[in-house]
């Protein structure tokens, strides 16, 4: 169906594809793989037009394809989910879904709406999207957004689909979902380049695996005999170990957050719990359970309507972001790191020096000093050991890995003692994965950082966290305390986790 034959791409100071070479069979659903950096951005843009290779061919059916632009490979059958969502935010979900193919009232012109309503309600059922039609995007989550954009592309009706991580903001009912969709898919001859970070997701679904690593193809595989140590080794070079990081000896750290009995009416329930000292603390539940809601009345971003917070062993009175900040140094780094943490197109000392503006303005003039935002901001790609070409660097060109780095970098340069970090290896690769774990556990094993770590990867939340705690229905449902000391297997603790959910 799609074949790739010696693509190469360069962009100043990097070579992004080197010589690679991929053919993608009908009613296949083949995975493409690599860490961050390594080419699957720069190929899908070469696969639908947005990029023209400077060696190499497509070849489409057997012919090869020569497009102008990204309309081109529409009109072709070749689509594309994107990663980072990209809707009509003022428009209604109908008019984002049907916005090239709008049904008109015979050669009026005048656009039949209820027809429209209709077909996009056809394609929102295929996708379990329970909204009405005419719902603005604004209003939605990301993870509803994210099913727009996939029953956007149903309904192009595309002979080749490429979905780049979509179930990157996804419940794992809904992914359940969009999986039993993109078989039937392949079952009626669809060939479906899938890329994602997820390795379970890899094994559960797809049929054949391309791996590349720096620009090139390492080597493509079927998945039936692939074995998940073979995949890492094929993606990085090297495997990586599932054992947990180490014990915090936490317990003996005074107090910094105590939450009593907090309630959000509709999202958090009576949740109690303490924070201590340089201990990574667990929230794991699925999305919607009360784990980041909970977080949003911690920072002040939602109102308290029942219950109390002390922070270092005092009532506190969080009303909003700032106050959290500067009043009582917790800082959060937020799930959706594209839309809500950074500011793209800025500069990565931008990013990394906002939360200490104030601090850095002159008293009278206001002014902030370029010298001293370019020192902080040296010192967190330092530490942090962040991979960018400079502070000047534009944000939007990092890697996903290295963009929650600065996420986690501007909160450390307002030198925050409470941490609460929201789904922080969301759409990144594993080895950006296992450096953010040992970011984490570095931040609270060296600087006695009090870390919140949200997570609904079981296997992440059991690596990292000392304690964990299990959220259901917008409450917790229990505590699994000592994960980090050694007595308990993966097995146990995932058990434990699992009967708390039932």
């Amino acid at each position: 169906m799609l074949e790739l034959r010696g693509i190469s791409k360069r962009f100043p100071g990097v070579q992004a594809l080197d010589d690679v070479g991929i053919a993608f069979a009908p009613g296949e659903i083949h995975a493409l793989v690599g860490e961050n950096g390594a080419g699957k951005s720069t190929l899908i843009k070469i696969i639908t037009g947005i990029y023209r290779p400077d060696a190499g061919e497509v070849l489409f059916e057997g012919a090869p394809l020569r497009f102008r632009s990204y309309r081109d490979s529409l009109e072709r059958g070749i689509d594309i989910v994107s990663q980072e969502i990209q809707v009509i935010p003022e428009s209604t979900i109908a008019e984002n879904l049907m916005l090239d193919k709008l049904i008109t009232r015979g050669r009026t012109g005048i656009i039949d709406w209820p027809a429209v309503e209709r077909t996009a309600r056809r394609y929102l059922d295929m996708v379990g999207l329970p909204l009405p039609p005419d719902t603005v995007i604004k209003r939605l989550s990301a993870a509803h957004k994210q099913l727009v954009q996939i029953a956007k592309a149903l309904a192009a009706e595309a002979r080749v689909l490429l979905l780049d991580e979509p179930t990157s903001s996804l419940t794992e009912h809904e992914a359940r979902n969009l999986f039993g969709l993109l078989r039937g898919l392949r079952d009626k001859g669809v060939t479906i380049i899938f890329v994602s970070h997820k390795f379970e997701e890899v094994f559960a679904l797809c049929d054949k695996v391309s791996v590349l690593r720096d620009g090139r193809l390492v080597g493509t595989r079927r998945i039936d005999g692939l074995t998940r140590a073979e995949l890492v080794t094929m993606m990085i070079g090297r495997d990586v170990t599932q054992a947990h990081m180490g014990r915090l000896d936490a317990e003996a750290g005074r107090e910094m957050l105590r939450a009593e009995d907090v309630v959000r009416k509709g999202k958090v329930e009576g949740a109690s719990f303490t924070l201590r000292e340089g201990e990574i603390l667990g929230f794991y539940g699925l999305v919607g359970a009360g784990r980041t809601e909970l977080a949003r009345v911690l920072i002040g971003e939602d109102r308290l309507d029942g219950g109390a917070i002390h922070v270092r062993g005092k009532k506190a009175r969080i009303r909003n972001v700032a106050d959290s900040l500067e009043r009582y140094k917790i800082g959060y780094v937020t799930e959706n790191r594209k839309e809500e943490g950074l500011l793209l197109a800025s500069p990565v000392r931008t990013n990394v020096t906002i939360t200490v503006w104030p601090r850095l303005a002159h008293r009278l003039t206001r002014y902030i000093s370029r010298r001293r935002e370019l020192g902080i901001t040296r010192d967190m790609i330092r530490d942090l050991s962040i991979r960018v070409t400079g502070p000047e660097q534009r944000t939007e060109d990092l890697s996903g890995g290295n963009q929650q780095k600065i996420c986690i970098s501007k909160w450390l340069a307002a030198d925050c003692d409470i941490l609460i970090v929201d789904e922080p290896t969301v759409g990144v690769d594993i080895g950006a994965k296992e450096q953010i774990h040992q970011l984490l556990w570095d931040l609270a094993r060296q600087r006695k950082k009090a870390i919140i770590l949200i997570s609904s990867d079981m296997p992440e939340i059991i690596r990292v966290a000392s304690r964990i705690l299990v959220f259901k229905d917008r409450r917790i449902a229990g505590e699994i305390a000592g994960v980090d000391d050694g007595t308990k297997t993966y097995a146990e603790v995932s058990a434990a986790i699992g009967r708390y959910l039932n």
